[in-house]
């Protein structure tokens, strides 16, 4: 049997995941120019701005899309350039910049915001038409691009970026940086960071190098924020210390659900407000959007469970009588609970789209990549993609997904399970303060999780609003602890013992500190 880890094997283990990690400080972050094109399509933008065309800036509809578009429109508003800005409803013009969009738009130039890269049809209009098109996007390149003035994105073959796995968000700031430098404004781009932060962590990007340094100033620029969203959320939630993890899971799913369920331009507004009553006013209508949400999801992972093939290695389900908004999330959740790529298709007449999320040992860009003859379109990244395909196909898809997921399997760069044995005896102020010393965590750096063996259940308890989660108290015979169960598990019971991993949290009560557990999963009954 393992020993249990010391404070000391635990310090290094940490410290040995970001000691060669580039750009750990402001200063020596990449330049703007490292981007392809982005000279071009700043010096575009500023002939623009001469010459009083309009700028018409395209974004999208989940997290990083509407903070694009925030920051984008509010350096413009900053140094007092006036700009229109549209979000996609995704219910009524589908995925960013599409034929529909550009109804929308008689003249003057585009430029996208977290995405744009598929975006064939709507480039081809916007050349017959006259209009630049300048793209800015950060997912995966795919084998035809659009005719566009100009592409910024890092993932091009010859684009001399040295951080490839950023956020839209990362690359909209990127191209403000450019444009404040080649207009030679006197502007604080740092006031963004708040931003940044919360895009970063909700598009999962690499918790690693570039991305660490930006979110942990934006957790910075979060705690002294006074932009009056943040304020109207620290306030709703009583959030004292935001950290990544209030921000991927009460933040984030907050912004999400504008898109999901309704007008993404809600969450837009909320970012944008003016002052801390309208931010409220904004945020309130998101918390009962959200609530909404939660119920749907509820029922929607229900019935996706009941058609899942355990035995497969690739989850498809499929539904006439699934929100696409909210598809997304179940396919997150059923990737979390059977460790395997899942896809869940929403079918309206005949067409069926999909959300898709991965394991970090298979590349999903790659795996649909592989059977794309069969696909209307795509787009995404290793982790996350959507897609659209005829509905009488979707089982020929899934077939060519089980022959070719083998090949598209990586190894993972760091073992997400489990940093090794810890006793209960040992949690507290120690252990607790070493691991929050290494944030910010996320994918490839995952919060450190450790495994807890042969401990009793003394009692089980339903919480939360529907009695959905769990609050156990477990025993290792010397001492106890609450072990909080907010993931879908098979029912535990009174007197079994388990083997467990699970994350070491803190919880303040009546001005008291307490230390319990917040599993992940259990290994062993």
């Amino acid at each position: 049997m393992n020993s249990p880890l010391t404070l000391k094997q635990i310090e290094e283990i940490l410290h040995n995941r970001i000691k060669d990690d580039n750009f750990t400080s402001l200063k020596t972050i990449p330049r703007p120019e490292q981007f392809k094109d982005i000279k071009k399509a700043t010096n575009r933008i500023v002939e623009a701005i001469k010459n009083n065309e309009t700028i018409n800036l395209v974004g999208d509809y989940d997290v990083d899309g509407v903070v694009s578009t925030t920051i984008v429109t509010q350096f413009f508003n900053k140094i007092g350039i006036e700009i229109n800005y549209i979000i996609p409803n995704r219910f009524e013009h589908g995925y960013g910049l599409s034929p529909l969009i550009l109804e929308e738009i008689s003249d003057g130039i585009v430029i996208t915001v977290d995405n744009g890269i598929s975006a064939l049809e709507a480039a081809d209009i916007c050349k017959q038409r006259g209009i630049d098109l300048i793209i800015t996007d950060h997912h995966t390149i795919p084998k035809k691009v659009p005719e566009a003035y100009a592409i910024v994105n890092p993932k091009q073959a010859d684009c001399l970026f040295p951080f490839k796995d950023i956020c839209g968000a990362q690359v909209a700031w990127y191209l403000c940086a450019s444009i404040k430098n080649a207009l030679k404004v006197d502007f604080n781009l740092i006031e963004f960071f708040d931003l940044l932060a919360l895009a970063i962590v909700a598009d999962i990007m690499p918790m690693v190098s570039l991305n660490q340094t930006m979110v942990r100033k934006g957790l910075q620029v979060l705690e002294n924020s006074t932009r009056p969203a943040i304020l109207a959320l620290k306030e709703r939630y009583a959030l004292r210390d935001i950290n990544e993890e209030d921000i991927g899971f009460k933040i984030a799913p907050l912004i999400n659900c504008a898109g999901r369920m309704s007008d993404p331009s809600v969450a837009l507004e909320f970012l944008l407000s003016a002052n801390k009553k309208e931010a409220l006013y904004q945020l309130d209508y998101l918390i009962e959007l959200n609530e909404q949400r939660k119920s749907d999801q509820l029922k929607m992972f229900e019935e996706a469970k009941a058609s899942v093939s355990e035995n497969e290695s690739v989850i498809v389900v499929a539904s006439q009588n699934w929100n696409e908004g909210i598809i997304g999330i179940v396919a997150s959740k059923l990737c979390e609970k059977y460790k395997k790529p899942s896809l869940v298709f929403s079918i309206d007449d005949n067409v069926a789209k999909a959300s898709c999320r991965s394991t970090a040992d298979v590349d999903l860009y790659k795996l649909i990549s592989s059977s794309s003859s069969l696909l209307n379109g795509f787009g995404g990244h290793k982790q996350a993609a959507g897609l659209s395909i005829d509905s009488d196909k979707i089982n020929q898809f899934k077939a060519t997904l089980l022959e070719n997921i083998e090949q598209c399997k990586e190894s993972e760069s760091i073992n997400s399970n489990t940093l090794g044995n810890l006793c209960i005896s040992e949690i507290g102020f120690e252990v607790y303060n070493l691991i929050e010393s290494y944030r910010p965590y996320g994918i490839t750096n995952p919060y450190p999780l450790f495994t807890f063996k042969n401990l009793e259940v003394l009692s089980v308890q339903k919480i939360g609003k529907n009695k959905e989660y769990s609050k156990l108290v477990v025993s290792n015979g010397v001492n106890t602890i609450e072990v909080l169960v907010f993931v879908d598990l098979d029912e535990i019971f009174v007197g079994q013992r388990i083997d467990c991993i699970a994350q070491v949290s803190k919880n303040y009560f009546r001005n008291e500190t307490t230390f319990n557990l917040m599993l992940k999963e259990v290994i062993a009954v």
